[in-house]
C-alpha cells in the first residue's frame, strides 16, 4: 500500500503529534510506502516562510522530507486534475485547486490519501482516504 500524506497530516507528523510518526513508522515496517506530493511540499514551504521560526522549521521540513518519497506533479496528474474538476463541477462540489491537485496525484499512482481531519478529499468518486486521526 502507498500513502501520500495531506498537509495537516505532515504537520502532525513533522511536530510528531497524535502518534502519526508511530503509524508511519508501523505502516512501513508492515510494507507500506509513505510520502506527500509536491502541492502538499508547497503548501509546507509557504507555512514555513510565514513562521517566526523560519530557519528551525525549514530544517525540520526539510528533514522530515528527506525521510519520505516527494511524488511529483505529472502531465498524467493533469489528466487527472481534468477528470476529477470536471466531475466535480458536474456533482455541484466544488473544491479548492490544491486538494484538487493533491487527489490527482493519489489517483494517477493508486494512492491512498492520508488526512488528519474530516476532509473534502473524500466526496472524490474513487479516491481512497483515511483519517489516521478519527
Amino acid at each position: 500500500m502507498r500513502f501520500l500524506l495531506d498537509t495537516g497530516i505532515m504537520g502532525d507528523f513533522i511536530n510528531h503529534r497524535r502518534g502519526v510518526d508511530v503509524r508511519v513508522r508501523a505502516e512501513r515496517k508492515n510494507g507500506a510506502i509513505i510520502g506527500t506530493c509536491v502541492p502538499v511540499a508547497g503548501e509546507l514551504f509557504f507555512g514555513v516562510e510565514a513562521s517566526r521560526s523560519r530557519d528551525i522549521n525549514f530544517a525540520r521540513l526539510v528533514r522530515a522530507l528527506s525521510g519520505i518519497t516527494c511524488w511529483p506533479y505529472t502531465a498524467n496528474s493533469a489528466k487527472e486534475y481534468g477528470r476529477i474538476a470536471a466531475e466535480l463541477k458536474r456533482i455541484g462540489r466544488p473544491m479548492q485547486q490544491i486538494d484538487i491537485m493533491i487527489a490527482a496525484i493519489a489517483c494517477e499512482l493508486g494512492n491512498c490519501v492520508v488526512v488528519s481531519s474530516d476532509s473534502d478529499l473524500s466526496a472524490i468518486p474513487g479516491l481512497r482516504v483515511e483519517n489516521w486521526i478519527a
